[in-house]
């Protein structure tokens, strides 16, 4: 397995990384453990999870995902093999999250010795804001108006915590997630003007139909050594061509819940169609070709992939020793120009 450097800090993370928010919810704790020691076994050692996970988010889930994964860390006794990623929930009114989750410096405390408990471990190696404090785009929003944000938690404050928790030990470095190039490069600069610990990584959607990362991010992620793990690289599924024709396979996850409808439009199942036709008329399935053409991107650090079946995990995991064609990836950049960013 192809290993990839983790911002400026020495640590290498596999460049498929595993995904956990299917656990609790659709996925139990004993295939959460055969996902897990599968993926090890393949040579993946950044598993990542969030506080707020299994998805959909209740309160009678919450939090069960870092438990499972805690379950298997002391069972297997491998925690110092694996970089083990997190996330603090952004603001949000999800209030049985201490009631009502802020990006606040006590909130942040309280967060992180919450999942240290779960996790059942000493430390976290990548804890990530899961996203902003202030009013932005993320999870599809487009435009952009003025709001009045006046009241939304400093950058400064946060990272003054997250600072506060590295210095204890508590944590080793701090990542972003569904964050903006302006926010991105606030959140750098703030941090070397105070001389305070950086961010390595920023978590955002990216997959053939959702490249808006390309056209800030990608930059930053570069340019300051701050590489993206990339989420929903298969657009929850999409891009296997299983919900094409209006097929709703048994147990999937837009199948069993109505509400995510980012990958769903007329134009997403247009844009996936080509995309499948494509990878059938270069003998690769269209999951793999979708998930290597993620892969090969520069400021890719590591493609976070789910699952809710070994077979799928197995045909994911399996894109990393796929390489396409110059060919091909001219192919895909042709139906880009005609599908751009069908699913922001």
């Amino acid at each position: 397995m192809e290993k990839r450097q983790l911002g400026r800090t020495g640590i290498e993370v596999s460049v498929i990384g595993l995904g956990t928010m299917t656990w609790g919810e659709q996925n139990t704790e004993q295939e959460a453990f055969e996902q897990l020691d599968y993926a090890v076994d393949q040579g993946i050692n950044l598993i990542d999870a969030a506080e707020m996970y299994p998805v959909p988010p209740r309160a009678e889930t919450q939090g069960l995902t870092e438990t499972y994964l805690g379950n298997w860390l002391k069972n297997r006794g491998k925690r110092d093999d694996l970089v083990i990623a997190t996330k603090v929930t952004g603001r949000s009114d999800m209030d049985y999250i201490r009631g009502g989750p802020r990006l606040t410096r006590e909130q942040i405390h309280q967060a992180v010795n919450d999942s240290l408990k779960r996790l059942q471990t000493d430390y976290i190696d990548l804890y990530q804001v899961h996203w902003p404090e202030r009013k932005a785009n993320f999870f599809g929003k487009l435009g952009y108006n003025p709001v009045d944000d006046s009241d939304a938690v400093p950058i400064e404050e946060t990272l003054e915590a997250l600072n506060e928790l590295v210095e204890a030990g508590k944590i080793r470095h701090i990542g972003l997630s569904n964050e903006t190039a302006w926010g991105a490069m606030t959140w750098l600069k703030e941090a070397e003007r105070r001389g305070w610990t950086r961010p390595v990584s920023i978590q955002n959607p990216y997959s053939l139909l959702n490249r808006s990362y390309e056209v800030g991010l990608a930059e930053v992620s570069l340019r300051e050594d701050c590489g993206l793990l990339a989420y929903s690289p298969l657009a929850f599924g999409a891009l296997s061509g299983k919900y094409l024709g209006g097929q709703k396979p048994a147990g999937a996850r837009l199948t069993e819940f109505s509400r995510f409808t980012r990958y769903t439009s007329e134009q997403a199942q247009e844009a996936t169609q080509a995309y499948v036709n494509l990878a059938g008329e270069h003998g690769l399935s269209p999951a793999q070709m979708a998930l290597a053409w993620v892969n090969s991107r520069s400021f890719l650090t590591s493609n976070l992939v789910g699952a809710t079946t070994i077979e799928q995990l197995s045909e994911n995991i399996g894109s990393a020793s796929i390489q396409l064609s110059e060919e091909l990836l001219d192919r895909i950049e042709a139906l880009h120009q005609r599908y751009t960013y069908p699913c922001p």
